[in-house]
């Protein structure tokens, strides 16, 4: 007798067939494209926890035990490829020490976590206003041993950006286009004097990465970092994968452009 699918397949299936049954659309040809996708990489994740464990398996935060993504591209975090431009950012980031750093848009902690294993003597406040990230996030700073210095908090407001002044601070910025209205200097001035690694969602608001630039331009150092492709090894049994399956475990899931601007304070 076959086995049962499971359900996730029947789930992917139902979904497949309900939007598939409209008159033949290339849109929803590619909204299946991206659906099956996400299945294949979720198979991809499990197999990758199974065979190499839950550890990050290299790049910045190489063996950081990782409980999982709260949205998409858990392979490639595990795999420690996620958005390789930032690597040089981040090493010269814990180059420069920071003790107080602003996670907005934390989610599961990947980064949060991840620069407190780096950087010991720094606080950090990790901002989500989802409160299932809130809680993976509370997890997997306890189970890395660095909850004592990671805080865990709702979503932030001008007012949190207060705690940077006197300290030498990293403000952290993921958060799906509200960056725009967040990030400004006239409502929370010490913005002007403290580092800024922002994710700009030009996909959601066109042009958002060069306002952002221009914004700061005159009180910081700008530079953009556009996607960048992974170079760190893949383990050996993903070698017996097929070429599409190797493709997705370092897929980020991004449906268009997400610019980083790595904004240096001047002063």
């Amino acid at each position: 007798m076959a086995a049962r699918p499971s359900a996730l397949t029947e789930k992917v299936t139902a979904d497949l067939r309900a939007l598939l049954a409209a008159e033949p659309d290339a849109g929803r040809l590619a909204q299946a494209l991206r659906h099956l996708a996400k299945w294949r990489a979720a198979l991809i994740e499990a197999t990758l926890r199974e065979r190499s464990g839950e550890r990050v398996l290299s790049g910045p935060f190489a063996g950081m035990d990782y409980g999982g993504a709260s949205e998409g591209a858990g392979a490639a975090r595990l795999l420690g490829v996620y958005e390789p431009a930032l690597h040089p950012v981040i090493e010269a980031i814990i180059a420069r020490a920071p003790d107080l750093i602003l996670d907005l848009g934390a989610a599961e902690g990947y980064y949060a976590v991840g620069l407190a294993l780096r950087l010991p003597g720094a606080r950090v406040l990790a901002f989500d206003s989802d409160r299932v990230a809130r809680a993976r996030c509370q997890a997997m700073a306890e189970r890395n041993g660095v909850a004592d210095r990671v805080t865990v908090m709702g979503t932030a407001t001008h007012a949190d950006f207060d705690c940077c002044a006197g300290h030498r601070a990293l403000v952290l910025c993921d958060i799906e286009g509200a960056e725009e209205t967040l990030l400004d200097p006239a409502e929370a001035p010490v913005l002007a004097s403290v580092d800024i690694l922002v994710e700009a969602h030009d996909c959601f608001v066109p042009g958002l990465s060069q306002r952002l630039a221009d914004r700061f331009a005159s009180t910081h150092r700008v530079t953009r970092l556009d996607r960048g492709a992974p170079d760190a090894p893949l383990p050996p049994w993903m070698n017996a994968l097929s070429d599409l399956d190797r493709l997705l475990a370092v897929w980020e899931w991004r449906m268009g452009p997400t610019p980083w601007l790595w904004m240096e304070a001047k002063g």
